[in-house]
């Protein structure tokens, strides 16, 4: 029996007990237009240094992002807070699942200082799900945020959290401590929860995102999804009305890479016209900010996203 191990901390227990047990998944063979530099230069090492001297995790190394080496060539990080060690078991994904230790009550001041080390003007915060902890670990963002704040008021800050499902009162709590973005990603089409997401509501992150416009109508919002499932085009198209119908302001969409045999397989591979089409039609839709391409993720490029999307909306108000 095959078995998804722990590569990136060699350790030998299963990364995804829940998976280990399923049977491969078909791979099909990546096309030219997917290639990504090998990381290992000067400055993506200095950018590993100061991860690792601050005990910190990143989603980049965690979820096995294929744009690390581009990232951490500029020094720019994703932290993921509140551990390595997720409560739900997505089928999509590579953080590890399992029952997560406490919160790291020195977190915050870490992840401010690593900040200031790597000099960031804008700093994406991410986390794993932590349904054990009764706010879904809210408070322990708006921490992270204020001391990112009290070390570096400059810093622009893009939040990516988790859903907080059944976490009453969660969402207004991160959205009081003035994140700049707030982001939520849908992920796939609601037809593909089920398989692709099943701990997680499609209507539930919709009304997540539109909620937190609410609560602070100056926060952009931003959601993203992942290609190649085996979604249909109209679904993606009425992904697109749903998001707008809640006032997010930016869409990201990628190609979604299986991250092993066990995770859901890669159905296909979208090719670049295909996405650039679906760009075409998400800026008709009435978004002020789209990236749609193969390795578009979530935090890839965000600090220059931010300023587009400022000057996007800057642009409509002069309109």
């Amino acid at each position: 029996m095959a078995l998804v191990l722990d590569l990136l901390n060699r350790d030998p227990r299963p990364r995804h007990p829940e998976k280990a047990s399923r049977p491969d998944q078909p791979v099909l063979r990546k096309p030219d237009w997917i290639r990504v530099k090998a990381p290992g230069s000067a400055r993506w090492a200095a950018t590993n240094r100061i991860v690792k001297e601050h005990k910190l995790s990143t989603v980049c190394e965690e979820a096995g992002c294929p744009n690390i080496g581009e990232c951490w060539e500029k020094k720019h990080a994703t932290f993921m807070i509140m551990g390595d060690v997720c409560t739900r078991a997505c089928a999509f994904c590579n953080v590890k699942t399992g029952l997560p230790g406490a919160l790291d009550a020195d977190e915050p001041a870490r992840v401010a200082d690593a900040v200031v080390k790597l000099g960031l003007n804008h700093v994406v915060i991410t986390s794993v799900d932590r349904d054990d902890l009764a706010d879904g670990g809210a408070e322990h963002f708006a921490q992270v945020i204020r001391a990112i704040r009290g070390s570096t008021p400059a810093t622009t800050i893009e939040v990516l959290t988790p859903d907080f499902l059944r976490k009453g009162g969660a969402l207004e709590r991160v959205v009081a401590a003035k994140p700049d973005v707030f982001n939520h990603n849908l992920e796939t089409v609601a037809s593909k929860y089920l398989s692709v997401r099943p701990g997680a509501r499609y209507f539930h992150s919709l009304r997540l995102l539109q909620r937190a416009k609410e609560l602070d109508p100056g926060l952009f919002t931003k959601s993203g999804i992942m290609v190649g499932l085996g979604e249909e085009r109209n679904e993606v198209l009425q992904l697109m009305d749903d998001l707008r119908s809640a006032d997010v302001d930016f869409l990201t969409i990628g190609q979604y890479l299986a991250p092993s045999r066990k995770h859901h397989p890669v159905v296909r591979f979208v090719t670049p016209d295909e996405f650039k089409g679906m760009e075409t039609i998400a800026y008709t839709k009435g978004f002020a900010l789209v990236s749609a391409s193969p390795l578009t993720r979530s935090s890839h490029h965000a600090g220059e996203d931010f300023a587009k999307l400022k000057a996007a909306r800057l642009s409509r108000l002069r309109h």
